[in-house]
């Protein structure tokens, strides 16, 4: 938690700027949204979270100072949950965005963990997105995926969303799945079945998140701002510790909305859209990781012989080429030099 400072000048400037403006936002599902102080409260930061005039919008701040945060209100057994995003421009190298679920302050040891976590570029506009799926504090046993993103996500928000449900989770971007995750028996604790709570953060990842922390991050382009709208939580508030539903008796009907939802179902054209963002974008896959999964994939990887083909053995791609988005830079090169858990970009 950050120590509380005096809020920098160029924190200040950068915060007033952005509260006489609009955010764009591309809305993927219709699902209700909420105002900041409906069902969120600040958790780090102090002046580095800025919320508009209007409560339904935040801007996220880091300085040299800070990083900030929040956190849902309520924690929940199963749900939607999805916000609009613009992310930082220029050189954002070290920089981590993150829009996830966590338990981690209730179960120091066996946390459950859904993530989105975007990270910085050397070159401008081209972030990595990396999803990672923790269950029963499985980190040593990561589900991890990377992937490019098909737009430059520091122009306009766009919406991330995560579906969690008792026998699947769906990661989105807008209205595409880019990654499902159905539930196996031998998954065991590692398919998240704790309480969670909806956190976003931008912080300092200058030790592992670009280049396994060979690029650090410039606090000359500070400070980084990260717009969050459009917040969406649709789902069963619970108590984290009982891990059961606070409003018993709407509990099955909330779970019976949740499963037969749009958002909830991977249609086949849905599936389709997927495979195709995956076979494009995707840079890395815990499922083709041979060198750190010797014993071979995880039960619920649907992997298969040709698309194996397409991935190196550590899980990187063969393809999938990181390209920078502004003119008169290097050349873009291709992906894979990175292990799991580390962002090469």
């Amino acid at each position: 938690m950050a120590a509380k400072a005096r809020v920098s000048l160029t924190a200040v400037l950068a915060a007033a700027a952005w509260a006489c403006s609009s955010v764009v936002a591309a809305s993927a599902f219709d699902v209700p949204t909420v105002a900041f102080e409906e069902g969120f409260s600040p958790l780090f930061g102090d002046g580095n979270l800025v919320r508009s005039s209007d409560d339904r919008s935040v801007r996220l701040l880091l300085d040299r100072r800070s990083g900030s945060g929040f956190i849902s209100s309520d924690y929940y057994l199963h749900g939607f949950f999805s916000a609009s995003i613009k992310l930082p421009k220029d050189y954002t190298a070290g920089v981590v965005v993150a829009f996830y679920l966590s338990n981690g302050d209730v179960y120091e040891k066996t946390h459950d963990e859904l993530d989105f976590e975007f990270l910085g570029s050397r070159w401008g506009g081209q972030w990595r997105v990396q999803t990672n799926v923790y269950g029963n504090g499985s980190t040593s046993r990561g589900r991890e995926e990377r992937y490019l993103l098909p737009f430059d996500p520091t122009v306009e928000a766009h919406s991330y969303s995560i579906l969690w449900a008792p026998t699947h989770i769906i990661f989105y971007v807008d209205d595409t799945p880019i990654r499902e995750v159905i539930r196996h028996p031998d998954m065991g604790g590692d398919f998240p079945a704790k309480p969670m709570a909806v956190y976003a953060t931008i912080w300092d990842g200058s030790a592992w998140a670009t280049d396994g922390g060979k690029y650090k991050v410039n606090y000359k382009y500070a400070p980084f701002a990260s717009d969050f709208s459009e917040l969406a939580v649709v789902g069963s508030r619970a108590d984290p510790v009982l891990r059961v539903p606070r409003r018993d008796g709407a509990a099955h009907q909330d779970l019976l909305a949740l499963m037969t939802a749009d958002y909830a179902v991977v249609t086949p054209r849905k599936r389709a859209a997927m495979r195709a963002f995956r076979a494009r974008q995707m840079t890395y896959t815990v499922c083709y990781d041979a060198v750190r999964y010797a014993d071979g994939p995880f039960p619920e990887c649907d992997n298969s012989d040709e698309e194996r083909e397409s991935f190196s053995a550590w899980g990187e791609s063969k393809t999938v080429v990181m390209r920078p988005r502004a003119r008169g830079r290097r050349r873009g090169r291709k992906a894979g030099r990175g292990r799991a858990g580390v962002s090469s970009s």
